[in-house]
C-alpha cells in the first residue's frame, strides 16, 4: 500500500477583511470571535475532525506590502490553498482571478486550491447569485481551483467544510484522476485501474465474477458484499453500459464507469482507496516502497536482465505477437502491453527508435528483449518499475544481475556479461549514425545529419562459430560531446569496448581520429578505465585518401590495438564488425590502446618494482650473512 500523508498543510489568503482570521477562529473553537488578531500564530486542527483522521495545520497570512516575502514562503510551503473573498465586497472577488490567483503561477505554486467565499451573512439580499454562477469563469481560466465554498463565521455555516475540502483536495485530488472539463477519467488514472482489474481478474476471463468483486472489496475496504449488494452494482452499470456486464461478470469497462461514477458524485476518496491499496501515488505511479531500493553498485558494475525475467518477457511477448510474422507492432506495445502503465517507456529517447524493427514496423523477439535491456543497463530502476506494470509478479530483486566489475574482469581476462555497452567515437560525417542504423538493419542513406546528442542502437549479435548471443548497446558520442564527457572521471567505467570511426576517403577525419582515440586513451589510463578499442575505416567503397592504410595500421600496432576494421556500409559489405566488436569486448584485457606517457609509465613501475625485489633479496641476503656470523662468533668464543 502506497504511504499515508502525516499531515497536511493549509495556508490562508485573500485581501484584508475577508474574514480570514475569523474563518481560522471558528473552525478551532466552533464560535464567533468578538476580536482576533491581524494575523494568527499556526494553529493545529484536532486529528479526529474528519473521516482521514490527518492532521491540518492551518496557517494564517497577511496582505500587507511589508509582509510580501513572508507571504510567498508559506504559500511555497503550503499543501492547499484558501483564497478568501468577502460575499458582501465584489471587489475582493474580482481581485481573485486579477491578483491572488495569478500570484499563485507566478510564485510556482502548483497545489490545489479552495476558493471561500466568507461572510455569507452579509450579502445584500436583493443581490443573490448563485455561486456556480459565479465561479465557474474563474474555474474556467483557473483549472487549480478544487472547489469553491460559501460561509458564514457569525452564522456557523460550512465553516469546517472549508478545511475538510481543503484536505481532501490534498489527500485525495481530483486533478490525476479527472478531466472536469471533458468529464472523463484521465488516460493515466485508466490505465492504473486497468493493471487493477488484470490483477483481480485471478481467471483471466475478462471479468470480474462475484467471487472476484469480492476479493477486491475487502482487500481495498475490508468488508465483504452480500450478493444484493454486487447484483444492486450489476444492475446500475448495465443500465447505463450494456457491455459493462456479461455473463461472466463485471467487465473492464463497467469497472472504469462505476469509478467515474464515483467521481462525478463526489466520493473521490473510494477511487484514491483502491489505488493506494495498490501501491498507487498521487502521480498514479507505483510508490517506491513497491519497488527495489536504490541501486548500489560501482561505475564499472552493469546490471543485466536475470533469467526469471527474461523467461517472463519471452512469455509476455508471445501472448502479444502476430501470428503471420512472430512480431509485435510498436503501436500494440503502447496500446495493449503498456496500457496499464503510466505511459510506453519507448516512447522517447533514449529508447525510441534503438531497437530493431521490420518493415511494417514490427519489433521481434530479439529486438523486444533488447529494447528491456537497454533500459535495465540505463535506468534499472525503470526497468524493474515497469516490470511491475506488466504483471511481473515475482520479487523485482529476483529480475535482475549485478554484474561483476570491469577492473575485476580484466584481471581475470574473461567476462561473464551478456550485454556489452560500446561506445562509438568519431569526427563528424564519419559515418557514426550509418553504423547504428546498419545495425539495427535500415537500409543506407547517401546522407548523413549530425547529432548533437547521443543515441542509442542495441541488437543481438550471434556469434558465427558457437551460435551464442550477446546483447550490444552501441552508444553514439557526437564529436562535440567528447571533451565535455571526458571532464568525468568516470565517464568510461560503463563502456566495456570503444570503436573510434574515420572516413577512409578523408585524411582529416583520420587526423581528427587519431586525436580522439589519444585523448580517450589518455583518459582510460589516468582513471584506470581502460577499454579495449577497434579502429574502423569507414566507407570502403571510396576511393582512400593516400598512406591511410599504412597510417592506420601504424598507429593500431603502435598503440597495441587490433588491426582496424574495413566496412563499407552502402555495399553491405560489414566484414563482421559487430561480431569483432562483442569479441572485443569478451577479452577485456585485450586491444587496450596505449599511450606513450602511458608506456612510460608502466616502465617506470615495473622498474622501481623490479628494483623493491632486488632491494628486498639484498637485505635478506645480509641478513643471513649476518646470522651466519653470529654463528660462527658464538662457536669461536665458547671453543676458545
Amino acid at each position: 500500500m502506497a504511504a499515508v500523508r502525516k499531515d497536511v498543510r493549509i495556508v490562508v489568503a485573500g485581501d484584508k477583511g475577508t474574514g480570514k482570521s475569523s474563518l481560522i477562529v471558528t473552525t478551532m473553537t466552533d464560535e464567533f470571535p468578538t476580536n482576533v488578531p491581524p494575523v494568527l500564530p499556526p494553529s493545529r486542527l484536532p486529528d479526529d475532525l474528519f473521516p482521514d483522521r490527518v492532521p491540518i495545520t492551518i496557517i494564517d497570512t497577511s496582505s500587507s506590502a511589508e509582509n510580501r516575502n513572508k507571504l510567498a514562503e508559506e504559500l511555497r510551503r503550503a499543501d492547499a490553498v484558501v483564497l478568501t473573498y468577502a460575499c458582501d465586497q465584489s471587489a475582493t472577488l474580482d481581485r481573485l482571478s486579477t491578483f491572488w490567483l495569478p500570484e499563485l503561477r507566478r510564485l510556482e505554486v502548483k497545489v490545489p486550491v479552495v476558493v471561500a467565499g466568507c461572510k455569507l451573512d452579509l450579502r445584500d439580499e436583493h443581490q443573490q447569485v448563485s455561486l456556480e454562477q459565479v465561479m465557474s469563469p474563474i474555474m474556467q481560466q483557473f483549472r487549480e481551483i478544487e472547489t469553491c465554498i460559501e460561509c458564514s463565521a457569525n452564522k456557523l455555516i460550512q465553516i469546517p467544510e472549508v478545511f475538510y475540502y481543503a484536505q481532501k483536495a490534498v489527500l485525495h485530488p481530483t486533478a490525476p484522476l479527472f478531466d472536469q472539463e471533458t468529464q472523463t477519467l484521465r488516460p493515466r488514472c485508466i490505465r492504473a485501474l486497468k493493471r487493477i482489474f488484470i490483477l483481480c481478474d485471478r481467471d483471466r476471463d475478462g471479468a470480474l465474477s462475484d467471487a472476484e468483486l469480492n476479493e477486491f472489496q475487502v482487500r481495498c475496504f475490508s468488508a465483504p458484499l452480500q450478493p444484493s449488494e454486487i447484483g444492486g452494482v450489476k444492475r446500475v452499470v448495465q443500465e447505463k453500459i450494456p457491455e459493462g456486464v456479461n455473463e461472466l461478470g463485471l467487465t473492464l469497462s463497467g469497472f472504469l464507469y462505476l469509478h467515474a461514477l464515483f467521481i462525478e458524485k463526489g466520493r473521490l476518496e473510494t477511487t484514491w482507496t483502491v489505488l493506494r491499496k495498490f501501491g498507487y501515488d498521487n502521480d498514479l505511479r507505483l510508490s517506491n516502497d513497491l519497488l527495489p531500493p536504490t541501486f548500489k553498485k560501482a561505475p564499472d558494475q552493469s546490471v543485466e536482465l536475470a533469467n526469471d525475467a527474461i523467461d517472463f518477457l519471452r512469455a509476455v511477448f508471445s501472448s502479444y505477437a502476430n501470428d503471420i510474422d512472430g512480431s509485435i507492432r510498436f503501436a500494440d506495445l503502447e496500446m495493449e502491453l503498456f496500457s496499464t502503465a503510466p505511459e510506453s517507456p519507448w516512447s522517447e529517447g533514449p529508447y525510441k527508435d534503438a531497437v530493431p524493427t521490420s518493415a511494417l514496423g514490427g519489433i521481434n523477439l530479439d529486438g523486444f528483449l533488447s529494447g528491456w535491456s537497454l533500459m535495465t543497463l540505463l535506468d534499472p530502476a525503470k526497468s524493474m518499475e515497469y516490470l511491475k506494470y506488466v504483471m511481473y509478479d515475482l520479487d523485482t530483486t529476483s529480475a535482475i544481475n549485478m554484474t561483476r566489475k570491469r577492473r575485476m574482469d580484466r584481471k581475470k581476462q574473461q567476462t561473464e556479461r551478456n550485454v556489452f555497452q560500446c561506445y562509438v567515437f568519431g569526427p563528424r560525417k564519419a559515418g557514426k549514425s550509418t553504423l547504428l542504423n546498419a545495425f539495427l538493419g535500415r537500409p543506407f542513406v547517401d546522407s548523413e545529419a549530425s547529432k548533437t546528442d547521443d543515441r542509442y542502437a542495441v541488437n543481438v549479435v550471434v556469434n558465427e562459430k558457437t551460435g551464442t548471443k550477446k546483447t550490444l548497446i552501441l552508444r553514439e558520442i557526437p564529436e562535440t560531446s567528447v571533451k565535455t564527457i571526458l571532464q568525468d572521471k568516470e565517464s568510461l567505467a560503463a563502456c566495456d569496448v570503444a570503436v573510434f570511426l574515420f572516413d577512409s576517403s578523408d585524411e582529416s577525419s583520420w587526423k581528427k581520429l587519431t586525436e580522439l582515440l589519444m585523448d580517450v586513451a589518455a583518459h582510460g589510463e589516468d582513471t584506470g578505465y581502460e577499454v579495449p578499442s577497434l579502429i574502423v575505416a569507414a566507407k570502403d567503397d571510396l576511393v582512400h585518401y593516400p598512406n591511410a592504410i599504412y597510417d592506420s595500421a601504424r598507429v593500431s600496432q603502435d598503440m597495441g590495438i587490433l588491426a582496424p576494421v574495413p566496412i563499407s556500409i552502402k555495399l553491405g559489405d560489414y566484414n563482421n564488425i559487430f561480431g569483432k566488436i562483442v569479441d572485443a569486448a569478451e577479452h577485456p584485457h585485450l586491444s587496450i590502446p596505449e599511450t606513450e606517457a602511458g608506456r612510460s609509465r608502466k616502465q617506470y613501475h615495473r622498474l622501481i618494482n623490479r628494483s623493491l625485489v632486488f632491494v628486498s633479496v639484498g637485505a635478506a641476503v645480509a641478513v643471513v650473512g649476518l646470522a651466519a656470523y653470529r654463528v660462527y662468533a658464538a662457536r669461536k668464543s665458547s671453543s676458545g
